[in-house]
């Protein structure tokens, strides 16, 4: 069904500087594997769309203010992660897939999906890799571009942003990038000593989480989908209310998640969110900030109060969990994570969520259409694979769902079926719940 034909390594076309990169806190607790994503893009009738050498001499163009990602993941003396910035490069593909875009259907994450689109980062000579891209080509003349990042030196903005840089020094033909990373990560540091002033349960609460199992070892316990919300639906679901998108949508997929489980009014249920800390610092963190800034929190419910009561029960614990995210709760955690730096049992992505609980992820933000190599911007964008049973990604809908949003979700999948029955039923509910509390 596919085949490689391609297979090299592209380091920076100049000279880089040589060093070890010592990673923050929020870098060693990230989740230690490289986040799966991929972009389609349709063909436009150039016979050189998506050139490879376009593509590689760009790539080669970027690494140079980006040279940590052509680096090595290692370890110090002491254990902890660190970039070993030797300019080795990055790893690039190229496969030909023997079916159209369609063949592949709506591209909701699964382990299949990320072993055909998505470059393999397993084996010694690949796992310590920071990037790696493939780009396949489909009988209809589409191409996907797969991108493998290490979390450990990327979260999803900085991610976002080499891809975009690169994108932008491919389209224009530029040297470098309007937009260098900001690569210092010691504004990240903890203090000295470590002033932990909050209790950070989503990271020192082992009874909250379960043991993890990856969701390709769960074989058929586990579905995902995408699930839409068109303009005029979002528009239902916010009608009367003042809420942005990622509170009315994340209450939404909240509440569904607990009916969809059949919980008891009397259970507990506690929501995970993820925040960028970028702008919350003081002095606040460049956007450009190349590594991670985003930390977890949370928010719980009975059920009962987050199901039968006004829908706004839910709104405000997200805002109330969200607005405790300041300065110096985020510098608490950082100095929390130094005192914890040796228990790997504290990185996220190393054990998972109870079956009452539920962890929404808000891409809405986020330049994911941006990447415009030349030829046009990306018509999807999403994750190849998702991490946890519970838990969805909310995003932008594309230029077939303008003004929308798309929920990608991972959910058991006993409970899969009423999950999309309630989401949609419950859209159209919303309306009547706000009319009935004027």
């Amino acid at each position: 069904m596919l085949e490689i034909t391609e297979s090299c390594i592209v380091v920076p076309n100049e000279e880089t500087p040589k060093h070890r990169l010592w990673l923050s806190n929020l870098d060693v607790f990230a989740p230690r594997d490289h986040a799966p994503t991929f972009y389609l893009y349709k063909p436009n009738g150039d016979p050189n769309f998506f050139s490879v050498d376009t593509l590689k001499k760009a790539l080669s163009k970027v690494l140079v203010t980006f040279y940590p990602l052509a680096g090595r993941l290692v370890l110090d003396g002491d254990g902890r992660p660190e970039v070993d910035c030797n300019a080795e490069g990055v790893f690039f593909s190229v496969a030909r897939a023997a079916c159209t875009v369609e063949g592949f259907g709506d591209f909701r994450p699964s382990p299949v999906l990320r072993q055909l689109l998505i470059p393999s980062v397993t084996g010694p000579e690949r796992s310590s890799i920071l990037t790696l891209f493939q780009l396949t080509y489909f009988e209809c003349g589409g191409v996907c571009l797969g991108c493998a990042m290490h979390h450990s030196v990327t979260d999803g903005v900085s991610a976002l942003h080499f891809i975009n840089a690169w994108s932008e020094i491919a389209r224009c033909g530029s040297a470098i990038t309007s937009v260098p990373p900001f690569l210092d990560r010691t504004v990240l540091r903890a203090r000295s000593p470590p002033t932990v002033m909050f209790d950070h349960i989503e990271y020192t609460c082992d009874q909250l989480y379960c043991k993890y199992v990856p969701l390709d070892e769960m074989g058929q316990a586990c579905q995902t989908a995408i699930l839409t919300i068109s303009k005029d639906q979002l528009n239902k679901l916010k009608h009367g209310r003042n809420l942005s998108t990622f509170k009315a949508v994340g209450v939404h997929l909240w509440r569904t998640a607990c009916k969809a489980r059949e919980l008891t009014d009397e259970q507990d249920t506690r929501v995970y969110l993820t925040a960028d800390a970028r702008a919350r610092l003081k002095p606040v963190l460049p956007m450009a900030y190349l590594g991670n800034a985003i930390l977890r929190t949370s928010a719980h419910l009975r059920v009962g109060d987050l199901v039968s009561k006004p829908f706004e029960s839910g709104v405000a614990k997200i805002v109330e969990a969200v607005n405790s995210l300041d300065d110096e709760h985020i510098r608490s955690l950082v100095d929390l994570l130094e005192i914890h730096k040796s228990n790997k049992e504290k990185v996220l992505g190393s054990r998972a969520l109870k079956m009452v609980d539920f962890h929404v992820n808000s891409w809405l933000s986020l330049p994911i259409y941006e990447a415009d190599f030349g030829w046009g911007k990306p018509w999807f964008m999403g994750r190849a694979s998702m991490r946890y049973v519970g838990q969805a990604y909310m995003m932008r809908g594309g230029a077939e769902n303008s003004g929308g949003v798309s929920a990608v979700v991972a959910f058991e999948s006993k409970n899969m079926v009423r999950f999309k029955e309630i989401f949609y039923k419950d859209l159209d509910s919303y309306v009547s719940e706000v009319q009935g509390s004027v």
